[in-house]
C-alpha cells in the first residue's frame, strides 16, 4: 500500500493542460484580434446576431472596435444560453481559438450587464464608432473648383458609409449599366469591401453585407427598389441583419428616382446619391443622407462623370490601389473632354503613371459596355474585377482578346446604322433619325444609345456638320445627341412635351446635349413631330 505522502509522477502534458490559461484580462475585441497568441479574455459587447448550428450556438458580439463570433455549446443542435437574446449587452469570459482561419471565442461564462453597466458600455461604443468613422481629409487626385465646392458633401458621404460598415449595416450600391456607372460602382466596391471584411473579421462578410448591382434604366426605378427592399427584409428576418444603406451612383438625382427612394425609406433603408445628371428641380436632397451632384453647387454635370466623382469619394473612404486610373476611363467614356478637357488631361496623366494608356482605357471601356449588355442585372463581381485589373495580367489578356472582336461589332453596327439613317434640314440644324427597332434585331450590339452616338459622331466628321441633332427612334422611347451649335436642350424638350403633350406621359433625362425619354406607344408620331417643332423654334 502506497504511503499517503506518495508523490505522483510529474506529467508535463497534464500540467500544461491544467495551467494553460492565465487569469482572463478585460479586453476590447480589437485588442483580441490583434493578439494571435492570446488564450483567454473577458469581453463586453452587444449581441448582434444569434445563429443555431447543428453543433454550437453562434453569438456575434460587437463592441465598437470590431466584432467576434462566440460559440456556446450545450448539446449538438441545442440552443446554448437561452437567456441571452439579440440586442442584449453582455460580459463573456472566452477561450480564444481559430476556426477555418478566423478567430473566435468559446464561451466559458456569460452574463447580462446591469442597466448602469449597459449605459456606460453603449457610450463607449458610440464614442469609439464616431472616432473610427472620422474621415481623413486627403487632397483630391486633381485640382478642381467643382470638387472643392462639393468637398463637404464628399466628407459627409464618406463618414456615413464608414458608419454603416462599423454598425454592421449592409450596403447596396446601385449604378447605371454603362462604363461610367460600372466605374462608379466598382471604385466604391474596392474601397468598402476591405473595410467590411476587416470589421467583421471574415472574408465571407463581403457577400452578406455588400451588394453592387446595375440598373438598366437611367434612374433608380421602383422595380429595383422593391427588389432591394424585399431581399433586405428577408435578410432581416432570416439573419437578423439591419436594413441597408443604398448608394445610388450615376443615377438618383431626378424626380423619377423619388418614388423608389421613398419606398425604400418606408422600410428603414437610407440613401446616398452620387450623380452628375441635371434635374430642373432638386426633390432628392431632402430625402437622402447626402446628395452629391455638380448641379447642386451651380456647376455643369457634363464636366464631371459619376465614375470620376465616386473614385474621389472612394479614396476618402479607404485608400486602396488600382482605382486611380478609373476617373480617366469613366470621363472618356462619358465624353467629359468636350466640356472639361483640362480635367481629363489631368486624370489621364495619373492613369499613365499607373500603366494605363488612353488606348488601353478606351479598350477596357469597350469591353465593359459590351459585357454590361450581356450580364444585364447580374452583379458578376469576380468577372468585373478582372476587367478592372484584378489581376492586371488577366485583364490584359481578356481585353486583348475581346476588344478587337467588339470593335468589329461596332463597325458593323455603324455601317448598318449609316445605311438606314435619314437626314433632313430644319432651318440651320440637321436632324438625323434612325429607326432602331426596324434596323436592328433584339439583343443586337451596340446598344441603341451607342448606335446613335456613333452615327452622330460620324456625320460630324464626314460632313463637317456643326449644327446636328441625332435621334434613335423606338416604339416607346427616343435617345438623343446634339452638338452645341444646334442650341438643343434635352431638359427643355421634356418640359415642352409635358406642357404641350401631357397625354404622352413623357419621362426621361440626361445632360443638355445627350439624353433619352420614354412615352406611351400611341403618341410616338406626335412626339417626333414635337421634336421637329422644338428644333425649329430654337
Amino acid at each position: 500500500m502506497k504511503n499517503k505522502f506518495y508523490k505522483k509522477k510529474f506529467s508535463p502534458k497534464k500540467f500544461e493542460k491544467e495551467n494553460r490559461f492565465q487569469p482572463a484580462e478585460q479586453m476590447t475585441i480589437g485588442e483580441i484580434l490583434s493578439n494571435p497568441q492570446l488564450d483567454r479574455a473577458i469581453v463586453d459587447g452587444i449581441i448582434e446576431k444569434i445563429a443555431q448550428t447543428k453543433g454550437p450556438t453562434i453569438f456575434v458580439i460587437a463592441d465598437g472596435t470590431r466584432s467576434l463570433s462566440l460559440k456556446g455549446f450545450q448539446k449538438p443542435g441545442e440552443r446554448a444560453y437561452p437567456e441571452i437574446n439579440e440586442g442584449d449587452s453582455v460580459r463573456a469570459v472566452v477561450e480564444i481559438g481559430e476556426f477555418k482561419g478566423e478567430t473566435e471565442g468559446e464561451i466559458k461564462k456569460i452574463t447580462i450587464l446591469s442597466d448602469e453597466e449597459k449605459k456606460l458600455m453603449q457610450k463607449r461604443i458610440d464614442d469609439e464608432i464616431i472616432k473610427r468613422a472620422k474621415v481623413d481629409e486627403i487632397p483630391f487626385l486633381v485640382e478642381s473648383p467643382i470638387l472643392n465646392k462639393l468637398r463637404i458633401l464628399f466628407i459627409k458621404a464618406a463618414r456615413e458609409i464608414k458608419l454603416a460598415v462599423l454598425q454592421h449595416r449592409p450596403i447596396i450600391v446601385r449604378h447605371h449599366n454603362d462604363t461610367d456607372g460600372y466605374s462608379a460602382g466598382y471604385a466604391l466596391e474596392r474601397a468598402i469591401l476591405p473595410l467590411i471584411e476587416k470589421e467583421q473579421s471574415s472574408d465571407k462578410a463581403g457577400w452578406e453585407f455588400f451588394q453592387r448591382a446595375p440598373c438598366s434604366a437611367p434612374f433608380y426605378e421602383i422595380d429595383d427598389s422593391i427588389r432591394d427592399t424585399a431581399i433586405s427584409l428577408r435578410n432581416v428576418a432570416k439573419f437578423s441583419n439591419k436594413m441597408p444603406l443604398v448608394i445610388i451612383a450615376d443615377n438618383g438625382s431626378s424626380p423619377e428616382d423619388l418614388l423608389a427612394i421613398k419606398q425604400g425609406k418606408v422600410h428603414g433603408m437610407e440613401f446616398i446619391v452620387i450623380d452628375h445628371h441635371y434635374s430642373s428641380e432638386d426633390v432628392i436632397t431632402a430625402e437622402v443622407l447626402t446628395h452629391i451632384n455638380p448641379f447642386l453647387v451651380g456647376e455643369d454635370g457634363a464636366k464631371f462623370s459619376a465614375g470620376m466623382l465616386c473614385t474621389e469619394l472612394a479614396r476618402l473612404i479607404n485608400l486602396v490601389p488600382n482605382i486611380e486610373q478609373i476617373p480617366a476611363m469613366a470621363g472618356l467614356s462619358d465624353r467629359i473632354e468636350i466640356a472639361n478637357p483640362k480635367i481629363i488631361e489631368d486624370y489621364l496623366n495619373i492613369a499613365k503613371k499607373e500603366g494605363y494608356s488612353k488606348e488601353l482605357l478606351m479598350d477596357i471601356s469597350t469591353v465593359i459596355n459590351f459585357v454590361s449588355s450581356k450580364i444585364r442585372f447580374m452583379e458578376a463581381r469576380e468577372y468585373m474585377e478582372v476587367i478592372f485589373g484584378e489581376p492586371r495580367e488577366q485583364q490584359k489578356k481578356l481585353v486583348g482578346l475581346m476588344a478587337p472582336y467588339i470593335r468589329r461589332l461596332e463597325e458593323k453596327g455603324l455601317t448598318i446604322a449609316k445605311a438606314n439613317a435619314s437626314s433632313e434640314k430644319i432651318g440651320e440644324v440637321t436632324l438625323q433619325s434612325l429607326d432602331i427597332e426596324n434596323t436592328f434585331g433584339f439583343g443586337f450590339y451596340p446598344k441603341p444609345g451607342m448606335c446613335v452616338g456613333m452615327i452622330h459622331d460620324d456625320l460630324q466628321k464626314t460632313k463637317n456638320i456643326d449644327k446636328l441633332v441625332s435621334v434613335g427612334i423606338m416604339s416607346t422611347a427616343l435617345t438623343m445627341r446634339a452638338t452645341n451649335g444646334a442650341n438643343f436642350s434635352v431638359h427643355d424638350f421634356i418640359t415642352l412635351l409635358n406642357k404641350k403633350l401631357p397625354e404622352a406621359f413623357v419621362e426621361g433625362g440626361g445632360h443638355k446635349n445627350a439624353g433619352s425619354i420614354t412615352f406611351v406607344p400611341n403618341k410616338k408620331e406626335e412626339v417626333i413631330q414635337m421634336l421637329k417643332n422644338f428644333i425649329k423654334s430654337r
